[in-house]
């Protein structure tokens, strides 16, 4: 009966529309005619000339490599960041840096398994233990290496084309089309086109860029796009995320750059089409984004400022409101960033991704990306500084859009949809998840709380590790006990379903501001959570002194009896936690052993602090000065 139950729950939370396609993906895949879909070994053609692509390319949103007017800071990371790349490390997922041969693309370098590249891509599987997780071979085959070479090169007057043009036809002798692990992920795909198509119009009058060279990087980049478009609905219904947003984008922007390719027109058409429905889904009226994640809704920022640029040079433009859903979710991002270092807490599903660095900054740092996107929807600056991100997405050239400027002041901020609600008073930044879930949660992490003081995330989110690791990590960091809130016993909040899925969502039932008259500001928030456990509340009080540097947090639960509940803290820096119950019974800080990840794939060991209770309130304050 339980599996039942589980089944009709994951049914609810997937949707008709999905099981009906996966199953259709799936009997093709069975039937082999998925396979027939994306041929191997399509016979070589060329569909212009360099010299003519040299005279008539499409406007894009940087100039030739000789013909730059900006300056990039010749900067020492800059310059050890390039030396690495050259000598073949790889920085994975913004963090750590690996060596991997430089004509190496199908090695997995946290196991040593290296696929096979004979294999069609419907034959790779996407998650398997003994050869590990598939992002550390997709990391390198992004290209993202080249936003480095292409800023070195500029900023040294350095010309690095016969290294680069020599690592695209090293992939593409390496990744025969539509075979091997590189073709298992079309976001993966259209990340790499991007690249590749910075690379052309930068090294556009290179002497290292031969007819020969030219046409056979070219017909690797058609057959790419091909793959992407023809499994555009496995993004756009199966997965329905950041992925889709991703792939209609590359669809737009292929057609324009390349309307001697024979789909074009319907890749642009459609591209653009697919891409405004997906944005006007994916992005809440409040700014939102329905992956519950602060780095997908960076991702998204940039892929929007990508297109918004692109077509912008085309004298094109969106519909109206995909740039209003652009312009809140700046707004949301800009109130829940930390005015001291740039940076938001590290809230949902982080698995490393920054598509577009041209900058020294810290990866965790918001402000080029919010910067970037705001300027080219406002014409107006965000922060006080500028970012070389805009130079490199063409903004000298193109024209901006005239939506207001955005003013983030002290005060206290709902964002009901997103679920998310901030309280900024000077020097602290406080903000409190409580989401009434419209499409399936990242993490079980609801009525966290995240607090920044002058600079530091002194209670945070303990990130998110790695999506195909070890069960008990994967239950730990996207479940309940790596976030700042409740848990009964040994349960999450949600059960857990198979890979990403959660089961009976957690639900918010109310959450509010209120200014009291003792001038302090209270939240109170409520969700209905642990179904497997009953009809249970947790209700959540948390009062800010803005005069005092202390913040009290009560936490009740209703609907169950004789259970313990825990509640748990994630510190860095010298807070200093106490707690009573109702009746002023003073609580035991508990520390246990656990572990933070501040980007995807790295792991520190961490002292978890909680506080346990039966049938009684907690009233916890946290002194953080």
């Amino acid at each position: 009966m339980s599996r039942i139950i589980d089944w009709w729950q994951w049914a609810k939370a997937m949707g008709i529309r999905y099981i009906a396609f996966r199953f259709f993906y799936e009997l093709q895949l069975r039937t082999g005619f998925l396979k027939w879909r994306f041929p191997i070994n399509p016979a070589f053609r060329s569909w212009i000339s360099l010299a003519k692509w040299r005279v008539n390319a499409p406007e894009f949103l940087i100039a030739p490599r000789e013909e730059i007017k900006f300056e990039v800071n010749p900067s020492e990371q800059l310059r050890s960041e390039a030396e690495r790349i050259f000598n073949g490390e790889i920085q994975f997922f913004q963090g750590e840096w690996l060596k991997v041969p430089l004509d190496e693309w199908l090695l997995n370098v946290s196991t040593g398994y290296k696929y096979d590249n004979k294999i069609h891509w419907t034959a790779i599987p996407d998650f398997n233990a003994s050869m590990g997780d598939i992002k550390y071979v997709w990391e390198k085959s992004r290209f993202l290496f080249l936003q480095t070479i292409l800023r070195y090169d500029v900023a040294y007057t350095k010309d690095s084309s016969p290294w680069v043009f020599a690592q695209i036809e090293s992939w593409i002798e390496h990744n025969p089309i539509n075979q091997g692990p590189n073709y298992r992920c079309s976001q993966e795909t259209s990340l790499r086109v991007f690249n590749w198509i910075y690379a052309l119009y930068f090294y556009k009058n290179s002497s290292h860029l031969s007819a020969a060279r030219f046409e056979r990087i070219l017909f690797s980049i058609y057959w790419q796009l091909k793959h992407v478009r023809e499994n555009i609905h496995f993004s756009r219904i199966a997965v329905r995320n950041n992925h889709a947003i991703t792939e209609t984008l590359a669809l737009y922007v292929a057609g324009i750059l390349f309307p001697f390719f024979p789909e074009s027109n319907e890749w642009r058409k459609k591209g653009k089409e697919w891409l405004e429905e997906e944005i006007f889904f994916q992005i809440y009226s409040d700014g939102g984004y329905l992956q519950y994640s602060f780095n997908y809704q960076r991702v998204v920022v940039q892929l929007l400022t990508v297109g918004f640029a692109v077509a912008h040079l085309q004298k094109d433009q969106f519909s109206s409101i995909v740039y209003e859903r652009a312009h809140k979710m700046v707004e949301l991002l800009a109130t829940c960033q930390d005015a001291v270092t740039g940076q938001l807490p590290n809230y949902g599903a982080n698995d490393g991704s920054l598509f577009f660095n041209w900058n020294d900054e810290s990866y965790r740092n918001y402000r080029p990306s919010l910067d970037a996107l705001h300027y080219l929807i406002t014409g107006s600056d965000l922060y006080d500084r500028q970012f070389d991100d805009r130079a490199w997405f063409g903004f000298q050239k193109i024209s901006t859009f005239k939506l207001e400027k955005l003013t983030i002041k002290d005060g206290t901020y709902s964002f009901d949809k997103a679920g998310l609600f901030a309280c900024r008073q000077d020097h602290l930044l406080v903000m409190i998840v409580c989401v009434k879930y419209q499409n399936r949660p990242s993490q079980a992490d609801n009525l966290h709380l995240d607090i920044w003081y002058k600079g530091e995330n002194i209670v945070r989110d303990s990130g998110s590790y790695r999506y195909n690791a070890d069960a008990s990590l994967v239950k730990y960091f996207f479940g309940t006990e790596s976030h700042n809130t409740i848990m009964i016993g040994e349960n999450d909040q949600m059960k857990k379903g198979p890979r990403f899925i959660w089961l009976n969502w957690s639900q918010a039932l109310n959450a509010t501001w209120k200014e009291n008259e003792d001038g302090t500001v209270s939240f109170k928030g409520a969700i209905r959570a642990f179904a497997m456990l009953g009809q249970i509340v947790h209700l959540r009080e948390i009062k800010i002194n803005p005069s005092k540097t202390f913040i009290e947090v009560t936490d009740r639960i209703e609907g169950v009896r004789g259970k313990v509940f825990r509640q748990l803290w994630h510190a860095n820096g010298n807070p200093i936690f106490s707690a009573q119950t109702k009746n002023n019974e003073n609580l035991t800080l508990i520390s246990t052993p656990t572990h933070f990840s501040q980007t995807y794939g790295q792991i520190e060991n961490i002292e978890q602090l909680e506080f346990q209770a039966v049938d009684e309130e907690i009233i916890t304050r946290i002194m953080y000065d």
